[in-house]
Parts: structure tokens; sequence; C-alpha cells
């Protein structure tokens, strides 16, 4: 006999903060899981968007290095400080 559990949206969120921190983890990769197209996709998404965001500052993305680049998305992360310029 097969038995169905229904629960809500909140009641499943309560259950997996519930959990310990390394299970937390297992059941957010789970869920995460996506194919290999669908990473391509999202990974052009990202990208386009970083080239868009470059440019808006005056930045050629390609023309960066690996070290400007991390230090532009370091600010768009911390978006309290403003994004640097490089020359």
């Amino acid at each position: 006999m097969n038995l169905t559990l229904k629960l809500t949206t909140e009641q499943v969120i309560d259950l997996v903060q519930q959990m310990p921190p390394e299970e937390k983890f297992l059941v957010v990769r789970a869920l995460t899981k996506e194919t290999p197209a669908e990473r391509e996709a999202r990974m052009k998404y990202a990208e386009s968007k970083v080239r868009k965001l470059c440019a808006e500052r005056g930045l050629d993305w390609d023309a960066m290095d690996d070290e400007e680049r991390l230090y532009f998305i370091d600010d768009l992360v911390h978006e309290d400080r403003s994004v640097a310029v490089f020359k």
C-alpha cells in the first residue's frame, strides 16, 4: 500500500530548516541538479549579463585579465563599493 503525504510549501521549508547543515546541503543540491544543456544556457545568460554590465561601465570583458575580472565581479557582489575602472 502506498501512502501520499501532502505538505504545504511552508511545512516543507520548516522540515528542511530542522535538518543538520550537511543534510540541508544535500537537499539543496538535489533540488538544483540540472542538465548540461540547462547549465550551458544559464552560463551563456550570465556571461551576456556580465558583458553588458562591463560595457555600461566602459569596460571590455574580453580585454580584461583574470585578476581584473575577479575584481570586477567582487565589486558587483559588494555593491557598497564603487566599481574600479581599469586602464
